[in-house]
């Protein structure tokens, strides 16, 4: 590949996707304000650096990986912004959860700049971010995506191509994102009642893992939970935000969500509690010190 893409945002899934691309034969740089972030890059064969502009000069590819839609906005077209320094006619990627909404609003200023936009929210953590194995919800142009085919293809081992227009893709992502929160907040939810009622929590893991009672989120956070490791891989943060925004929604339809209602609010008690940049397993933690029982690692 002699395609130049620009990566915006280097956390966990951002600096894998740009490590997918690399092995693909892609000339990357990224941008970060994480100096370390900027280092890994460089040691996988990428270029690093401090401001959007600078790394996505000329860039056929921008594929934005921040956490919302005020981030994306600013690297995009804020001081400094990707959007003027990359190549006319090239495609931006922009992949973080925001609303249907900012989408279209996004997608309207890239297209004002002679720049397609593709809106692509992402699913399957920093794992599969690594291994060039993520699930991308895409929509956008017929030129969107085949601008877009060749990056989203060494990042992705699944992309839906929802719809002709900015918005649908980010409806999918909300979608997605009120049943990871649910199973999240029902997860911490189930085993520290199981905690409460003086069962092995690992045993409880082994059998509800093959269980009907069973869901991804119970088998990725639980572990967390049973090490006493709340180090954050998806921060409590993240859902006090995503849930947030699927109240906003369901608000402006005029319709309920009472079960994302009370999942949003264990977030919100977890942050209030000063747990907000740890992992989203600590909802368990906030549980357990509520009710005063105790979880591997943890003080009752």
């Amino acid at each position: 590949m002699t395609a130049k893409v620009s990566v915006i945002g280097l956390g966990s899934m951002g600096l894998g996707m740009a490590q997918s691309l690399l092995r693909k034969g892609f000339s990357v740089t990224g941008a970060d304000l994480n100096a370390e972030a900027l280092k890994k890059l460089e040691a996988a064969g990428g270029s690093g650096f401090s401001s959007a502009a600078e790394a996505a000069r000329e860039a056929e590819i921008v594929v934005v990986v921040v956490v919302n839609a005020a981030q994306a906005e600013a690297v995009l077209f804020g001081e400094k912004g990707a959007a003027a320094a990359m190549k006319k006619g090239g495609v931006v990627i922009c992949s973080p959860t925001m609303s249907p909404d900012d989408a279209r609003r996004l997608a309207a200023k890239a297209q004002a700049m002679g720049l397609y936009y593709l809106d692509a929210p992402i699913s399957g953590g920093a794992g599969r971010a690594a291994s060039g194995e993520l699930t991308v919800m895409a929509s956008g142009t017929a030129e969107a995506f085949a601008a877009a085919r060749p990056a989203l293809d060494a990042m992705a081992a699944k992309v839906y191509e929802l719809g002709d227009a900015a918005g649908i893709g980010a409806a999918f992502k909300m979608v997605n994102q009120l049943l990871a929160g649910v199973h999240i907040a029902a997860a911490c939810e189930a085993i520290t009642f199981a905690a409460k009622l003086g069962l092995d929590l690992a045993t409880v893991y082994k059998v509800i893992s093959a269980s009907a009672g069973n869901s991804w989120m119970f088998e990725n956070r639980v572990p967390h939970i049973l090490e006493g490791d709340y180090s954050p891989r998806s921060a409590i943060d993240i859902f006090t935000k995503d849930m947030g925004i699927v109240s906003d929604m369901g608000r402006k339809e005029n319709f309920p969500l009472p079960v994302a209602a009370t999942a949003l609010q264990l977030f919100l008690m977890t942050a209030a509690a000063g747990m907000g940049r740890d992992d989203d397993a600590s909802v368990a933690r906030m549980i357990a010190k509520m009710t005063g029982i105790g979880l591997p690692g943890e003080r009752s």
